[in-house]
């Protein structure tokens, strides 16, 4: 592709300092604005918050999480994590109805709490989701072997990044169709699955009724106490990871101010209807000792509780149709990864945080060069899983926790935002939505996503087992070192309430309104 086909924000950029961090975002907003096309829609990004986090955490993990804490465990852990990501996304949505660029949450750290952070933010979310794309066509491999044996996976795995990568480079409004369909098999799975699963616990459609009867089973309903709780929680956590796309599509949203309060309110319906009554009703059928509750990826569809739940209650072919609604999932996943990873790299590009030519567009509004970047990586990644596991378990653990520091960031951020909207004698009234429960839900999000973190291995520091303890949360040293590389390199410190740049964005079709 020819250097003068790309125009926008990354050609007008220039690497600027850290003192003028604030107005770096500002004008990077603005740049952004004539790149990037706003052309997802709101049925796209009501789509993409209600099917986002539904994968192979609920399809495949979350008998994992009964087995370990029991159901009542199980359901505290679950019920906790989903109020943390209800308070986050909605502290995300206020930020992002306010200022709706690619950036997210890294451009909000940069311009409300550090630009260091919103450096270090901006790094380890493109990490994250570049290692994570490989995970993912790697797991679309393994699926496949559910009904090509004898074929190799790697084929499937390079076929499936190479379509992810044309809907990626095609356009957003494909990348948008492309989720809300993928997105929407989910959705129907889950509620079938649900009715299905009501009718067997009422002995209509197995003839045996068993009520709460496995809430009470042996240690039921909560087994291995706060520990195993605790250890739940950081699988309810992966589970959600990727709700917080959300505030990524709000840069290329087509109406922003509509259709990000009316995704972020939705998440609260996922939560509850989706991964709640999933868990109880896998608890209530299956007993926590079951073995096939032990599954905890996309290999394990056979014992899927999803499958266990469906073959119950008569449905035979349970397996193949749960084996292609997981393969649905882990595209979705890819292709979400893809777009995200590209995305955040094409706003490091712009704020001169990563080399300029990632922050060029095509004509047709696709960050082009940070989308080949984003697709090589990804693809040195998976070569490292054929030739080298070491390297690739590597980085697949330095990723781990990137996802729950993201998190951190938009609580600490939004708390920044806005108490220096208070402080520079702004009325809640300017703000087209607000977050709720400020500034406990952000507080509260930010002490469990701590305890998520923490919690990660705590096995391994009961037994002072620490080649595991390293390799377990690697994620935190490797942002710390992209943190303190830029605080000691610019000098950055933390910016004053007074001083936090709320200049507020707007859309072409906002400034167009004005003048008119």
């Amino acid at each position: 592709m020819q250097q003068d086909e790309f125009t926008g924000a990354g050609a007008q950029t220039q690497s600027q300092g850290p003192a003028t961090a604030a107005s770096n975002v500002a004008t990077s907003a603005k740049s952004e604005e004539t790149g990037v096309n706003r052309s997802l829609k709101t049925r796209h990004l009501s789509m993409i918050a209600l099917g986002g986090s539904i994968g192979t955490g609920l399809f495949v993990a979350s008998g994992s999480a009964i087995s370990s804490a029991g159901p009542g465990g199980a359901l505290v852990a679950y019920i906790a994590i989903g109020l943390m990501v209800y308070f986050l996304m909605t502290s995300l949505g206020e930020m992002a109805t306010y200022l709706p660029v690619t950036g997210s949450f890294a451009t909000y750290a940069r311009r409300f709490v550090d630009p260091a952070m919103g450096f270090a933010m901006g790094w380890n979310y493109w990490f994250n989701w570049a290692i994570t794309l490989a995970v993912d066509i790697s797991t679309v491999g393994l699926v496949l072997k559910f009904w090509f044996p004898h074929v190799p996976s790697w084929t499937f795995s390079l076929a499936a990044l190479l379509i992810i990568f044309l809907i990626n480079a095609l356009s957003v409004g494909s990348f948008g169709e492309t989720e809300y369909w993928m997105a929407l098999i989910k959705v129907v799975t889950v509620v079938i699955f649900l009715i299905v699963g009501f009718l067997t616990i009422f002995g209509i459609m197995s003839g045996h009724a068993t009520y709460l009867e496995n809430f009470t089973y042996k240690k039921a309903p909560f087994v291995g106490g706060m520990p195993a709780i605790l250890s739940v929680f950081v699988v309810a956590g992966f589970s959600f990871q990727g709700t917080e796309l959300i505030g990524i599509t709000a840069g290329e949203s087509a109406t922003p101010e509509k259709s990000i309060p009316k995704a972020i309110k939705q998440v609260f319906w996922r939560i509850l209807l989706f991964y709640i009554l999933s868990i109880f009703v896998i608890a209530a059928l299956i007993p926590y000792t079951s073995p096939n509750l032990l599954g905890s990826d996309a290999a394990d569809v056979t014992i899927s509780p999803f499958t266990l739940v469906f073959r119950r209650a008569g449905l035979a072919s349970a397996a193949g149709v749960m084996n292609a609604v997981i393969l649905t999932s882990v595209l979705s996943a890819a292709n979400s990864g893809m777009y995200a990873s590209a995305r955040m790299l094409f706003s490091l590009g712009v704020t001169g945080d990563a080399p300029k030519i990632f922050g060029r567009v095509n004509g047709r509004g696709i960050p082009m060069p940070a989308l080949l970047g984003t697709t090589f990586v990804g693809l040195l990644t998976f070569c490292t899983s054929i030739f080298g596991s070491e390297i690739y378990n590597f980085l697949v653990a330095a990723s781990g926790l990137s996802g729950f520091i993201a998190w951190v960031g938009i609580a600490l951020s939004h708390y920044r935002f806005r108490r220096a909207f208070k402080a520079q004698g702004h009325d809640l009234s300017e703000l087209r939505y607000h977050a709720k429960w400020f500034p406990l839900g952000p507080l509260l999000a930010l002490v469990l996503c701590i305890l998520v973190i923490l919690g990660q291995d705590l096995h391994s520091f009961a037994v002072f087992d620490w080649k595991a303890i390293s390799f377990s949360y690697m994620s935190v040293p490797l942002f710390l070192i992209l943190f303190i590389y830029y605080k000691v390199k610019h000098k950055t410190k933390l910016i004053p309430l007074e001083e936090v740049d709320l200049t507020p964005h707007h859309t072409k079709k906002e400034k167009a309104e004005k003048k008119a």
